[in-house]
């Protein structure tokens, strides 16, 4: 039994899924991301689902909860980068 089935789906999570991200400067990611987790730290250069572009430094195995558009390549160290969505 699916326990998300008939439920509206808040922004706050759980997220539905976790996406591979590779990133690109010029490619949004599939589908918003209500955040990012990141197995390696270092700096992710990024742009919010507000349109902003920042670079933020993360330590392994973070949690980022902030919706992200796009991780871009310039700039970014962080590896093993996963989209957090909902649908």
């Amino acid at each position: 039994m699916n326990p998300f089935a008939r439920r509206s789906l808040p922004l706050s999570g759980p997220a539905l899924d976790a996406l591979p991200v590779t990133p690109d400067d010029a490619a949004d990611l599939t589908r918003v991301a209500i955040g990012l987790y990141v197995e390696t730290g270092g700096t992710l250069n990024l742009v919010t689902a507000a349109g902003e572009t920042r670079s933020l430094a993360v330590a392994d195995f973070s949690i980022l909860p902030v919706g992200v558009r796009r991780v871009r390549a310039s700039g970014t160290t962080a590896l093993g980068i996963h989209a957090l969505v909902l649908a």
